[in-house]
């Protein structure tokens, strides 16, 4: 269909259906837009940045978060490797019958960082299977006890950890335990032990914003010197979304569920923002749409409800938003 504006499609991944950078392509295609695709440190960080920065995707077997090998991916570029923490310790990784939190660890991320050699790390922390505060990376950084090595001790201060959330430390058992596998008995146990890890840790980061990230991975990590940022704002600098934006007069965003959460530091959230703040309107593009009413700066919305069929209901979703829009202005 002939474009009404110069669309710039800006999604993230619709979980467990389409990745961001596929999201985008059909977004864009369907109504002659430019793709941009987005993420948060959460499901599609590695595509997004491939997407915009290039670089090769290397393998390495590593520690899953059960003990078990597993094969995790990474992406590197001359001075820099993406990690998705869920790519080595993620609920993916689990079957639903064997997630437990008080045993997951995150050894496997602790193994990638390592395996980065002297590039700096950008770690999203996205979709973990643990709650373990960051022990299982620490431990395989070699930086616990009275003698740290200096090497692990280098990567830490070199990693900036994408957060998709702002949960403290202490307050991970009790938001994310439940859906990593956590009956209520073990939400108290994990709170008790976090409670306790936090005391041991050198620096106290109970207070930080997102250090209750992937189970309190990020809180432990920054502990070590690690850096811990909003990961949609990140990323969004990265790929120069606020100087794309300028040649564009409507942007199209979205993911599988848009809701509160995606106000609060998710992609499509921090897109609809930076869209705002210049003035260009924002139509969006969910699997469900979860809110009462339009947040301000949101033209329109469409809902693609199809699971069975995800690529063409995301197409008709994207005509239908930009034919609305479309409608109004005439």
């Amino acid at each position: 269909m002939p474009a009404p504006h110069r669309i710039l499609a800006a999604p993230t991944a619709f979980k467990e259906t389409l990745g961001a950078v596929e999201a985008a392509r059909i977004m864009a295609d369907a109504v002659g837009g430019y793709p941009l695709p987005v993420a948060d440190g959460g499901d599609g960080t590695l595509d997004v940045l491939e997407h915009a920065l290039g670089g090769r995707r290397v393998r390495r077997r590593v520690t899953g978060p059960l003990g078990d090998p597993v094969d995790a991916e990474m992406l590197l570029t001359p001075d820099v490797a993406v990690i998705e923490m869920a790519s080595a310790s993620g609920l993916r990784l689990v079957p639903p019958k064997r997630r437990d939190p008080l045993r997951a660890r995150t050894w496997g991320v602790g193994q990638l960082m390592r395996a980065a050699g002297p590039r700096k790390i950008w770690l999203g922390v996205g979709g973990s299977a643990t709650v373990d505060g960051g022990l299982g990376a620490l431990a395989e950084l070699r930086v616990l006890g009275p003698r740290p090595d200096p090497e692990g001790l280098r990567a830490l201060r070199r990693t900036t950890v994408l957060c998709d959330v702002r949960t403290r430390f202490l307050d991970a058992p009790r938001v994310f335990g439940p859906q990593k596998g956590a009956s209520p008995a073990d939400v108290r146990i994990l709170e008790t032990w976090l409670k306790r890890w936090a005391g041991m840790l050198p620096r106290d980061i109970r207070a930080l914003e997102g250090g209750g990230a992937a189970g309190g991975l990020a809180g432990g990590l920054a502990a070590y010197g690690a850096r811990l940022v909003r990961g949609s704002e990140f990323i969004l600098r990265v790929i120069g979304f606020k100087r794309r934006l300028k040649n564009f007069d409507l942007v199209l965003t979205g993911e599988g569920r848009f809701d509160r959460t995606s106000l609060a530091g998710k992609a499509p959230g921090s897109v609809l923002a930076a869209a705002r703040r210049q003035g260009v309107p924002v139509a969006i593009v969910c699997g469900q749409w979860g809110l009462d009413q339009h947040p301000p700066g949101v033209a329109a919305v469409a809902e693609s409800l199809d699971r069975r069929h995800p690529a063409a209901a995301v197409r008709r979703a994207a005509i239908e938003v930009v034919k609305g829009i479309q409608a109004a202005r005439r």
